[in-house]
């Protein structure tokens, strides 16, 4: 019972609780409601007391300025009244006073014109004589013409008439017409005489167009008093002078010299049918917003007719900004106040639960970092190790005895197993850029070099589809650079893979330039872009044209601006010596690859760059590939301080270009310590001279600049026929760019060799010769991208220069073919160099004889690298731990060359190093003291420093730099290659080893 007792009292008092909060609640809303209400009524009563005397003070100044302008409109049409009446008094004077009279038509025109300026607003004047009918007939004879109505036709008997016998030049047309026939004229006219004062007709459009009133005035023969009986006054009326006078333009002037005319809207009205008023100036139309309005009258002299002028705001007078800000202003700070103390407080829990959330989030970020790291190291070498076994293992298979079918199976599972480690290194490298654990090295290398190597990469791949695959460099661009030659090469790589990869004709063309030439092409030739994707509305509008081209191949390339007229700029700025405006070392680079391939759908464009991403299924299906090379591609080239950007169009093709900043290196700034591995071409060929058939420029600048790399100079003709003219010297023709020399070789492109031509070819080289023309027969080359032997037995040439061209494959065709001996430093040059065609010789070279010790604790690992150095001549040991390294490695020892593994139980090759480092210390320091206390003249001892590589399967920097920090020399990439192997041991082993 207690327990209940205690579960009912614990009831009520939450119960309570509960209570005291709902009631609380209730009294804060009700509270905050009473507040909002208030301010809200404090605010509408502020905002109304504003609003209402603003209101009131526009209403003031709307009748201010309608008064003026009403009181300005009547005196300036008194002016001109006043000048019509003088104007009739002058007629009066000069026409009935005077005998005879002096004024007749001509003056009164001259008179008239010559004092228009009185009258801006009268767009004519003109004298109507008062002619009874018993006079009409003798008063027709005097004028030489009939009285006529306002319709031009003669007019009908009546007792009098009212005909213009003068008028203003620019209303000369009324002259002669009865101004009494019209019906209103005629009221007006006998309302004047009897009045004798100025008389208003209804407004009425004007030849102007615009609306207008005719004012007439009476003249008299006599002077009458004021008090004249009408009688009297309709005896004495000689005649009527009248005038248009153009109501719109007096108040367009009118308003048109006062402030303000842009805020009101001003309308004269004739009142004298008070039901329907007649709009004199202003629209008809009411305005949309009604508006403040304001009467004025106006008297314009004639007492019949009732005039007014309405004017109001154009617009609605706008609620002054202290009726809104004010009262706004009040309520907001009222709303603020109690926010405030509730915001202050709210917000001092809110940054202490953020502080704690932004303190877990940081460890766990860190925390991620670290473990993404470690994973990637892990995967690598997770994935490499047992790779680099079925690797080399396949390797070792095919240097075996095989059959046909099993050496094809063996190449295919190796050309898979490439495959997978291309597709692996790509994504960690993709994995590295997003870690922010990618750094580039910065060493010499040949950018010509690269590019070859590149072509030839895909040499057999662009021979198989039937496409120009061809390269450019610069002249400018220097020989050595400084920079990442590995990431250069892969940018490279796999723009020309791609395009390689979606080209079945036509051509795929690299091209390298520095970016002062190339931005001055560009600039001094712009062509109009369209709106829309890469310069295209639409894809209709983007498809390639059946027109051929002036390209490499012929066909139409994405980007116009890679026309030839642009590369002849680029090759002029060569030519020029223009200079390269920098005032530092680097160098930027300007890197297109053109191909003429599918091109790259629209809608797709936008998602080029994407990781993992293609223009549709279709795309993967039929073409392969991961969709990742272009987003490396784009990082690597952001890494380098560059940009990349592409110009696709749909069954045209695509171009690429990026840049890159490089550094100059100079070949005598190149040190130990930055080792670079050049590819000399031969020299053999200095001084010799080549004439190019080729009927595509761009293709033959290409083959002159392979041409001019090995020395030789070569001029360009467009047909075989050109040729044999400037071999024979006929028709003018010469040798520009080889002076007098006589051409040891002729180059005919593939296309240029017509049917049948080549027995009239060689019998017109023959005959030539004969008759003395030329003294040398010069060897025929053809150029073609089929295989050369195929090619040979076809043609008969004397030999088949095969495409694509690369400097090292067109040296050895000319050795052969022109019988030319290469020198053996040469030979030796190249078979040492980094680019050797195969790299077996020059490694077979340095490894020949050498003792080299392998540490890893795969076995299968062991075998491969056994085999693998065995293949080029070296002696190896192999060992499966660290500890037995350290063992076997005790000062003196026969090894010149140590692979150790990094990740092995017990001891890793990180501390396995260490310690052999420590033993070689210890012994150069106790030979150094045995050097020291000998005599002079012993001989030193040699100090004891074994190059140790690191055998690592992982490709993070961090694992490099731990490397570096222990004391390896370099390492090697597992699965590691011939050309990589030769790369990372030619510094140690090239000359005799200390040890």
């Amino acid at each position: 019972m207690g327990v209940g007792r205690g579960g009912v009292g614990g009831g009520g008092g939450e119960a309570a609780v509960r209570k005291r909060w709902r009631v609380k609640v209730r009294l804060s809303t009700a509270a905050v409601v009473v507040w909002v209400l208030a301010s809200a009524a404090l605010w509408a009563g502020l905002h109304w007391r504003f609003r209402r005397a603003a209101l009131h003070k526009a209403e003031e100044g709307l009748v201010c300025m309608c008064e003026e302008r009403a009181r300005m409109l009547q005196d300036q049409f008194a002016v001109s009244v006043n000048h019509v009446h003088a104007l009739a008094i002058l007629v009066a004077t000069f026409h009935y006073d005077k005998l005879p009279p002096a004024l007749d038509q001509d003056t009164f025109a001259a008179y008239a014109a010559r004092t228009s300026f009185e009258r801006p607003l009268l767009s004519g004047v003109a004298y109507a004589r008062r002619v009874v009918h018993a006079d009409r007939e003798n008063f027709e004879r005097q004028q030489g013409w009939i009285i006529k109505t306002m319709k031009h036709e003669p007019s009908p008997v009546q007792d009098e008439y009212a005909p213009v016998i003068y008028s203003q030049e620019t209303i000369s047309y009324i002259e002669g017409l009865d101004v009494m026939s019209g019906e209103e004229d005629r009221e007006n006219i006998l309302r004047a005489r009897a009045t004798g004062k100025a008389v208003l007709t209804r407004p009425f459009r004007l030849m102007s167009n615009h609306l207008g009133v005719v004012l007439t005035f009476p003249v008299y023969l006599v002077d009458l008093p004021e008090d004249a009986k009408v009688e009297d006054r309709v005896a004495a009326t000689a005649g009527y002078l009248g005038g248009a006078f153009d109501v719109e333009s007096l108040v367009e002037n009118l308003l048109r010299q006062l402030a303000g005319n842009q805020e009101l809207v001003v309308n004269v009205y004739d009142a004298t049918n008070h039901s329907n008023p007649l709009v004199m100036y202003g629209s008809e139309i009411p305005l949309g917003t009604p508006s403040p309005s304001h009467t004025c009258m106006l008297d314009f002299g004639d007492p019949i007719r009732k005039h007014h002028m309405i004017c109001r705001y154009r617009n609605k007078p706008h609620v002054p900004w202290s009726a809104i800000t004010t009262s706004s202003g009040v309520f907001i700070i009222c709303m603020l106040v109690g926010y405030i103390v509730y915001a202050a407080w709210s917000r001092y829990d809110n940054v202490k639960e953020d502080c704690r959330k932004m303190e877990e989030l940081k460890k766990r970020a860190e925390a991620a970092d670290i473990a993404k790291s470690q994973f990637l190291a892990t995967v690598s070498h997770e994935i490499r190790t047992p790779m680099n076994g079925v690797l080399g293992m396949l390797d070792m298979l095919l240097d075996t005895e095989l059959k046909a079918t099993q050496r094809d199976y063996a190449q295919t599972a190796q050309i898979c197993g490439k495959a997978l480690i291309s597709l692996i290194n790509e994504v960690l490298d993709r994995a590295k850029i997003e870690a922010g654990k990618l750094d580039l090295e910065s060493v010499p290398f040949d950018l010509r070099s690269i590019l070859d190597d590149v072509i030839s990469l895909f040499s057999s791949k662009s021979r198989e589809k039937g496409i120009e695959l061809a390269v450019y460099v610069s002249e400018k661009v220097p020989e050595i650079l400084l920079g990442d030659p590995g990431r250069f090469r892969q940018i490279i790589t796999n723009l020309v893979g791609n395009s390689i990869k979606f080209t079945e004709r036509g051509h795929v063309f690299v091209q390298v330039h520095l970016a002062d030439h190339s931005n001055l092409a560009m600039e001094a030739k712009i062509e109009p872009v369209a709106n829309g994707i890469n310069g295209h509305k639409d894809e209709a509008s983007a498809i390639s044209t059946s027109i051929s081209q002036n390209t490499l191949s012929g066909f139409e390339a994405a980007d116009s601006r890679n026309n030839w007229e642009n590369f002849k700029l680029l090759l002029s700025y060569e030519t020029n010596e223009m200079p390269y405006e920098s005032d530092s070392d680097k160098v930027t680079l300007v890197v297109s690859v053109e191909d003429t391939g599918i091109g790259i759908p629209l809608h797709a464009q936008c998602r080029a760059f994407t990781p993992f991403m293609q223009a549709d299924s279709s795309t993967s299906r039929n073409y392969g590939g991961t969709g990742i090379g272009l987003s490396i591609s784009k990082c690597l080239v952001e890494i380098m301080g560059g940009q990349i950007n592409f110009v696709s169009r749909p069954l045209v093709g695509s171009t690429f270009t990026f840049t890159a900043v490089l550094q100059r290196c100079e070949k005598n700034a190149i040190s130990d310590n930055k080792p670079v591995l050049l590819h000399p071409l031969p020299s053999s060929f200095k001084g010799l001279s080549a004439l190019l058939v080729d009927k595509r420029p761009v293709r033959a600048t290409v083959t002159k600049y392979h041409l001019q790399r090995l020395g030789i100079a070569s001029e360009v003709v467009g047909t075989i026929e050109l040729a044999l003219s400037v071999l024979s010297g006929r028709n003018g023709s010469s040798l520009t760019s080889m002076g007098k020399k006589q051409p040891c070789m002729l180059l005919i492109e593939s296309d240029s060799w017509g049917s049948q031509m080549d027995v009239s070819l060689h019998a017109r080289l023959q005959e030539m010769q004969q008759n003395g023309r030329t003294h040398l027969l010069p060897k025929v080359f053809l150029l073609s991208a089929a295989e050369s032997d195929k090619v040979k037995t076809i043609y008969s040439v004397d030999s088949v220069i095969t495409k694509p061209l690369k400097a090292s494959a067109l040296a050895a065709c000319l050795f052969q073919a022109l019988g030319i001996t290469q020198p053996s430093n040469e030979n030796h040059n190249d078979s040492g160099s980094l680019h050797g065609r195969d790299g077996s010789g020059s490694l077979h070279g340095l490894l020949l004889g050498k003792n080299i010790l392998v540490v890893d604790d795969n076995k299968v690992n062991l075998r491969v690298a056994a085999g693998t150095l065995k293949k080029y001549g070296a002696k190896v040991e192999c060992l499966e731990s660290g500890k037995d390294a350290l063992t076997l490695l005790q000062v003196p020892h026969k090894f010149d060359l140590c692979l150790m593994d990094i990740q092995m139980p017990e001891m890793d090759g990180f501390e396995a190093t260490r310690q052999i480092r420590a033993m070689e210390g210890k012994a150069n320091e106790q030979a150094d003291d045995g050097d020291d206390s000998g005599s002079e003249s012993a001989p030193k001892t040699v100090k004891w420093h074994l190059p140790i590589l690191a055998m690592t399967a992982d490709v993070i920097q961090a694992t490099h730099e731990e490397c570096t920090k222990c004391g390896m020399d370099g390492y090697v990439s597992k699965p590691f290659e011939e050309k990589q192997l030769f790369q990372a041991v030619q510094k140690f082993l090239g000359a005799s080893m200390s040890s």
